[in-house]
């Protein structure tokens, strides 16, 4: 009997070895070539990989227009003020024209959107001290580091006609409430789409933390997700605005008017799909372009880059956004069925802090997989 059991126990611990093995044979393959583990991982630390967002536009206003699958972060908007206000001390004015100059030029969105610890900002000659103080500061106010002081030129002393504009933007937030963890689905024709969001018989804890904005269909609505922080990500869809301070601003008519439940119900669920991409763009449309300072002198941008990350799950999200510029002289009504809001479509995202007017992060999301890696 003695001499059963322990071939018994033996057969197990085998198949358990075996199992736990190729489990962990399977991650560790994963992991090396930087795909999301399936199990864990294994004690080793690991950042999953986000999705490049490759074929995602970038805008530098809340004013410029928009397609499918763009997104906004203010920080450029932080740099450009400062080369306007303190630098040049005027408008920055090419020839011809531009558009996206000219909604930079309006300062719509500055400081004075942000908290002052989710933010920082310099300006100076590009010496090598000035590199090490930007890297100080991030880390010491972010714990980060940067991804673009190394695509530009410094030295000891600092060409006496350049200067360089930097700032970057970190935000980490929590749910109150963990979400549910959602079955994988649809997004238009992408399947296997991860989701988190409310279920029938979700917690009225995790309901409380969700405010209905305005509904009007399940493809025409918008929601406001509460966190920890005084940081607020609103969702919507059905915006047919072609920029996205036009859309925000209509999301905030809506909820105007909207004198429907602004409580998620019981029978009412909540789809969100899982967020996950870093991006980075330099912006040769506004590079070596003349224009001039209120003194006289002629510059134009040499340089201009910024990235921006962004993850949403159902913990919480974290927005991380740098930007760095050169410039160089040159010589409704309430629905009575059940309401469904299900983000598996096109749609918008905004962040913003609770007491301030504008969002500071924007994107309009129609292909699912520039920001979720999705395994078919």
């Amino acid at each position: 009997m003695k001499n059963g059991v322990w071939k018994l126990l033996l057969v197990i611990l085998v198949v358990l070895v075996i199992v736990f093995g190729t489990i962990f044979i399977i991650d560790t393959n994963r992991m090396k070539n930087n795909k999301p583990v399936l199990f864990s991982t294994w004690g080793k630390k690991y950042n999953a990989p986000a999705a490049s967002a490759d074929k995602m536009n970038v805008v530098l206003s809340l004013e410029d227009k928009i397609a499918d699958d763009t997104v906004w972060c203010g920080t450029f908007n932080l740099i450009w003020n400062d080369l306007k206000n303190e630098l040049a001390k005027k408008d920055i004015e090419f020839t011809p024209q531009l558009d996206v100059v000219r909604n930079l030029n309006k300062g719509t969105f500055n400081t004075e959107c942000l908290s002052e610890d989710s933010y920082y900002k310099v300006y100076g000659k590009p010496t090598i001290e000035l590199k090490k103080q930007i890297e100080k500061e991030i880390k010491r106010k972010f714990n980060e580091t940067s991804d673009i002081l190394d695509d530009f030129n410094w030295n000891e002393s600092g060409d006496k006609d350049y200067y360089f504009l930097y700032s970057m933007l970190k935000k980490e937030f929590e749910f109150p409430k963990v979400f549910d963890r959602l079955e994988n689905g649809k997004f238009k024709d992408w399947e296997n789409v991860k989701y988190f969001g409310i279920k029938k018989k979700t917690s009225e804890k995790v309901r409380e933390q969700v405010k209905v904005l305005y509904y009007n269909s399940k493809e025409d609505f918008a929601i406001k997700l509460l966190t920890k922080s005084n940081d607020e990500v609103i969702i919507s869809r059905g915006n047919k605005a072609n920029t996205f301070g036009k859309i925000y601003a209509e999301i905030k008519e809506n909820n105007e008017n909207f004198k429907g439940s602004k409580n998620i119900e019981e029978d009412e669920i909540v789809k969100i799909p899982n967020i996950d991409f870093k991006l980075k763009k330099e912006f040769n449309e506004i590079e070596a372009k003349p224009f001039l300072f209120a003194s006289g002198e002629e510059y134009v941008i040499e340089k201009a880059v910024q990235t921006i990350e962004f993850s949403l799950d159902e913990k919480g999200g974290r927005v991380k956004s740098e930007a760095g510029m050169t410039n160089k002289t040159t010589a409704l009504l309430p629905d009575l069925e059940p309401r469904e809001f299900l983000v598996n479509d096109t749609f918008c995202i905004f962040l913003k802090e609770k007491d301030k007017e504008l969002p500071y992060f924007a994107a309009k999301i129609s292909d699912i997989t520039q920001v979720q890696i999705v395994e078919n």
